[in-house]
């Protein structure tokens, strides 16, 4: 059976909606970010009023580089849509959405603070983890494990922290499996 948002969307966006993908139960729709506002609010008039989560991801060494993925539900119906829009590094702007979703603020302040990705329109977009005028972004592939030096003076610095040895981290290792971060017992 078709989602019905997604055959809404289809009849007020003629040929703007990819086509659907079903994973487990769920609902994603593949949409240009341009389009973003418009359909957040026709998804907002069918009752999709709760915007669960904006997030994004890093496809590192393709292009466009950047995904954004938006998670909507609809409380009274019990239905869920995933939007996901890709974003050029070359192009990192999209769209805000918090003049329909007031939780879209904190959401797209922690994606522009971790990935780099601006939210145009947004009434406050600054950095909400990391200070103003860290000059990276820590969950880019790009960005090192044990992190990267600033310096901001007397209001902040970052030194690289070295990840080996400890009980959490990863060890050197041939094997992936041999080097993935679980707890290990301390040496005797």
């Amino acid at each position: 059976m078709a989602h019905p948002a997604v055959l809404s969307l289809n009849e007020a966006f003629p040929g703007k909606i990819g086509a659907p993908i079903e994973f487990r139960g769920e609902t994603a729709l593949a949409v240009d970010k341009t389009l973003l506002p418009a359909l957040a609010a026709h998804l907002r008039g069918l009752g999709y009023r709760f915007l669960l989560d904006v997030s994004s991801l890093d496809h590192f060494g393709e292009e466009p580089r950047f995904e954004m993925v938006y998670e909507f539900y609809n409380l009274e119906a019990n239905l869920h849509l995933r939007l996901k829009s890709r974003v050029s590094e070359d192009d990192l702007q999209v769209p805000t959405l918090t003049g329909l979703y007031r939780t879209a603020d904190w959401h797209e302040r922690e994606v522009y603070d971790m990935m780099g990705i601006v939210f145009t329109g947004h009434p406050d977009l600054r950095r909400i983890l990391m200070w103003e005028g860290y000059p990276y972004f820590p969950l880019r592939k790009d960005f090192p494990l044990e992190g990267k030096t600033s310096d901001e003076g007397a209001t902040a610095f970052s030194r690289p922290a070295p990840l080996e040895g400890g009980p959490f981290v990863t060890a050197p290792a041939v094997l992936s499996q041999e080097r993935e971060p679980r707890a290990r017992p301390p040496a005797l």
